[in-house]
């Protein structure tokens, strides 16, 4: 039986042919001395096909699929034009040595055609690795080596690449940039708190919020200036009248000492200072709280943004995150106290990151431990489905609080909760209804698109329309104008002609009448000579 080998390599797809294989009886030990020497070598493989990949996109494309045990339509058609045809009905008569059998099996299920993947078959393609450069002619000194260098640098950047709206290193980075912010603001408020007291030690008593202290003493800086006119802006920045007025009142009876200008502006540029801190604490609280929904929006539902943030950074992504089980992940941030307990064979921990979660709070002192186990099973289910799901929703994670909610009720009250079945159910019909209105809002925001385009088309038409029956109608008034300058002329033309054909007329009598005149007067001559020859 023949045997091909596939070589897949970051210039294309090569095909060899091994010839002998009957006179070796596939002695894995004779390839492996003739794998070093090319003549020996070249005499038992033979190049049959090569087929280079188009560009560098393609090859990560293919190698993407070749790692993933994936034949594509490149490769099909690769196998099908440089392997010999086999007949309807009957057996090939050899067959193909891949290197990785995933890929193998994948072939023989789409192409029937027999594959193997042994270790004859691994010391033969290593050979065709050493010598490749010099079965496929073609290639120049170094071309393969850059080939590979770039495939791998885009191999790699691939493997590496995740969707960026579920970035759960965001949520780690902000969690822990809270954590230091909330130290930081609450040591320097403290530094404001006993800065300024030297000079107002009363306003402390009066004001117990660090950064409401920090705004007034921006405002107030010197005592010594408030007065009654300073009430009602004390009272926009406390929110209280009475406390203002006990603010003045204090500052009038102060025992602090008098501070200098330049000490009054250092303490009102550092309160500044921490007022500006707090406000990002909270620009960056709702950032954390955004990326949580884009994230893990039912986890975020079931604890909050806090609460489910540390359990993600604790476990490092969300990921780990998902494939603890729910008793690690109830003891999550108490490893001292478990490993301490099982050191001095005490009693373990109940509880870890998740005693911060409202619910075990809310449960007696007796069913803590019951309801961090309940807890944890429902944030184990719910950071799964965030972690695998492809279409992100917070349907399942509100019915996860509902059941939490009702666990809280049996415990307190016997109230028996639903099954665990049913909520799952609701929870699956309320995630369908809200992806198909999603969709339908999709297809109607693109009705309306095409509404809107059709309109402005229509407009479009319809101003041409105008536009040209505008024209049209300046171009018949201009004809009528035309038609009226030209029956003008005619008329006057006709007026004209009138007026000749009347001069004419009258020109003619007058001649009549003339030569009528004439003829008169030539008959009297007549007569008159013929009176003179008779006398």
């Amino acid at each position: 039986m023949a045997l091909f080998l596939l070589h897949e390599t970051a210039a294309g797809y090569a095909l060899f042919e091994a010839h002998g294989i009957d006179e070796i009886g596939q002695n894995t030990e004779a390839v492996r001395n003739s794998v070093s020497d090319l003549t020996r070598f070249g005499k038992v493989v033979k190049l049959r096909s090569f087929n280079p990949f188009t560009s560098a996109l393609e090859g990560l494309e293919q190698i993407n699929a070749v790692s993933e045990g994936i034949m594509t339509d490149e490769l099909r058609t690769v196998l099908e034009t440089s392997l010999p045809k086999v007949k309807e009905g009957k057996k090939p008569k050899f067959s193909l040595g891949v290197a990785e059998s995933k890929i193998g099996s994948h072939i023989q299920e789409a192409t029937k055609i027999p594959c193997q993947s042994n270790e004859f078959v691994n010391e033969l393609i290593r050979g065709v690795r050493l010598h490749f450069d010099k079965f496929v002619g073609d290639l120049k000194p170094g071309d393969l080596e850059k080939a590979q260098l770039g495939l791998c640098h885009s191999y790699s950047r691939a493997k590496v690449k995740f969707n960026v709206n579920r970035v759960d290193n965001m949520v780690i980075q902000a969690i822990f940039l809270l954590d230091t912010l909330d130290k930081d603001i609450n040591s320097f408020a403290m530094r404001v708190r006993e800065w300024y007291s030297w000079h107002f030690p009363e306003l402390v008593k009066i004001v117990n919020d660090n950064y409401l202290y920090c705004k007034v003493a921006k405002y107030v800086e010197d005592k010594s200036k408030l007065a009654e006119d300073n009430i009602e802006a004390l009272t926009d920045l406390v929110g209280d009248e009475d406390k203002a007025k006990e603010i003045v009142e204090a500052a009038k009876a102060s025992m602090g000492q008098e501070l200098s200008p330049v000490d009054l502006i250092n303490v009102h540029q550092f309160a500044q200072r921490v007022m500006d801190l707090s406000d990002y604490r909270r620009r960056l609280s709702d950032y954390l709280s955004t990326k949580m929904n884009d994230i893990a929006p039912n986890l975020q539902s079931l604890v909050g943004d806090s609460v489910g943030a540390r359990l993600i950074s604790h476990a490092g992504s969300l990921t780990n995150l998902a494939k603890c089980p729910s008793s690690t992940l109830q003891i999550l941030g108490a490893e001292k106290a478990l490993f301490r307990a099982l050191k001095t064979r005490g009693n373990t921990p109940k509880y870890g990151l998740i005693f911060h979660s409202s619910f075990i709070g809310r449960a007696s002192a007796k069913n803590k431990g019951r309801m961090a186990r309940y807890l944890a099973n429902k944030c184990s289910i719910a950071s799964r489905i965030d972690c695998f799901s492809e279409k992100g929703t917070s349907a399942f994670g509100e019915k996860l609080r509902e059941q939490v909610e009702e666990r809280l009720d049996f415990y307190d009250k016997g109230v028996a909760p639903r099954k665990n079945i049913d909520v799952m159910k609701s929870a699956i019909e309320v995630a369908d209804n809200i992806d198909t209105e999603m969709e339908t809002e999709e297809v109607s925001a693109k009705k309306t698109k095409k509404k809107k385009q059709k309109a402005a088309a229509d407009e479009g038409e319809d101003v041409a329309v105008e536009k040209a029956a505008a024209d049209k109608g300046e171009d018949v008034a201009v004809e009528k104008a035309a038609e009226i300058t030209n029956g003008d002329k005619s008329e006057k033309k006709k007026k004209k002609k009138e007026k000749r054909k009347l001069d004419q007329d009258a020109d003619v009598q007058d001649q009549v009448v003339d030569e009528a005149a004439n003829g008169e007067s030539g008959k009297k001559k007549k007569k008159k000579s013929k009176r003179k020859d008779v006398d």
